[in-house]
């Protein structure tokens, strides 16, 4: 982040950075591959080494300087890197075959709900089965507990 404010409609706001988020690695078709590169200085000694990749990410807030899950809607999920070259066992047949649809359209990438509606239109009972199985992971979106503030 090269700026410390930013100026919207006349009124100066502090930016902080999002302490509690950080890059990443990114393997093959894995967007979370494993390492953490954090925004903020820490006592870490994890290295980037030749060849791998990462996501260098920023994200800014006006607020508090660190976001939390908001459970409340939950609307993006991803399939555990670990099932995606080997299916789990999945005892409901409705959760199976939401299983098979996600893997044939998106893999291990990162999907919304609204997506699912062409492919299978009764998806929540299923999503919620894959997701309580550990099957799928869950991204809520995340909010600066600081109310009217602005976060990037």
């Amino acid at each position: 982040m090269t700026s410390f404010e930013i100026t919207i409609g006349n009124k100066v706001y502090p930016v902080k950075c999002c302490e509690n988020l950080c890059g990443h690695s990114i393997g093959r078709y894995n967007i979370h591959a494993g390492k953490s590169v954090p925004i903020v200085k820490r006592e870490d000694d994890t290295k980037m080494e030749e060849g791998e990749q990462f996501a260098i990410e920023t994200f800014g807030t006006t607020g508090a300087g660190y976001v939390l899950e908001d459970d409340a809607d939950v609307s993006h999920y991803m399939l555990k890197f670990k099932f995606g070259s080997k299916k789990p066992k999945i005892q409901n047949a409705m959760a199976n075959k939401l299983y098979d649809v996600i893997l044939e359209h998106f893999g291990t990438l990162a999907f919304c709900r609204k997506w699912l509606e062409p492919h299978f239109p009764k998806h929540m009972g299923p999503l919620k089965m894959l997701v309580d199985g550990g099957i799928l992971g869950s991204y809520p979106p995340l909010t600066d507990p600081e109310k009217n503030c602005y976060t990037a």
